[in-house]
């Protein structure tokens, strides 16, 4: 082979590695967790599962209820999660950027869930619980 071909298949080759290396930092959203103003855009978002998983890591299979739910997150601190069959249920959040957290409150109840927020952007919120299990939401 001559050494200008070896030259430019290197070349090549570096580049493609570089492309490939670019793209695939760029389209990983894990750990990503932005500002508060993420999860209720300019005043409110809506937000679907997308995925779940357990504390093992496996694949929670939705129920049709399940795939019905969203979560309603308002700017001034409130939430609403409805579902099909159920109703709603309605409260207060707390997000706490520095140490990935958010905790909601559901209204006339003592006690409050806690999340750790693993990926937060304009379009994917992941909330993983203190067991391990994980919720991907999705912007609708």
């Amino acid at each position: 082979m001559k050494p200008q071909s070896l030259f430019s298949l290197r070349y090549v080759a570096s580049l493609l590695l570089l492309l490939s290396l670019f793209v695939t930092a760029c389209g990983n959203d894990k750990g990503k967790v932005e500002g508060v103003n993420m999860l209720y855009g300019t005043d409110s978002k809506v937000w679907k599962t997308a995925k779940e998983t357990d504390a093992t890591g496996d694949k929670v299979k939705q129920t049709d209820a399940q795939k019905q739910q969203e979560l309603h997150v308002f700017a001034n601190g409130n939430y609403t999660m409805t579902d099909g069959a159920a109703g709603a249920v309605s409260g207060k959040y707390a997000f706490d950027q520095a140490a990935k957290t958010i905790t909601f409150t559901p209204e006339g109840s003592a006690t409050s869930n806690q999340f750790s927020v693993e990926t937060l952007t304009d379009d994917k919120l992941t909330l993983k619980s203190a067991d391990g299990a994980t919720l991907m939401l999705e912007k609708e």
